[in-house]
């Protein structure tokens, strides 16, 4: 199921990306970003729906997720 951004609290919503853009294997090109840059570059792609919040009932997990890769499925 599909969160929108705008259901959550900041704080909640602030966790979530933290927690997405520290993730291990979670690739930034050969750039180093800050933490602040790349969760704003995640704020930026909620907003415009390029990625989406999913939540999954059956593991009750959270996560963010390319939009055109649900589209796929």
């Amino acid at each position: 199921m599909i969160i929108p951004a705008e259901a959550i609290s900041a704080e909640a919503l602030e966790g979530l990306i933290e927690e997405f853009v520290t993730r291990d294997g979670t690739d930034y090109g050969f750039e180093e970003t800050s933490l602040a840059q790349r969760v704003a570059q995640i704020k930026r792609k909620l907003k415009s729906k390029e990625i989406v919040i999913l939540f999954n009932e059956a593991t009750e997990d959270v996560n963010l997720v390319l939009y055109e890769k649900l589209r796929e499925k």
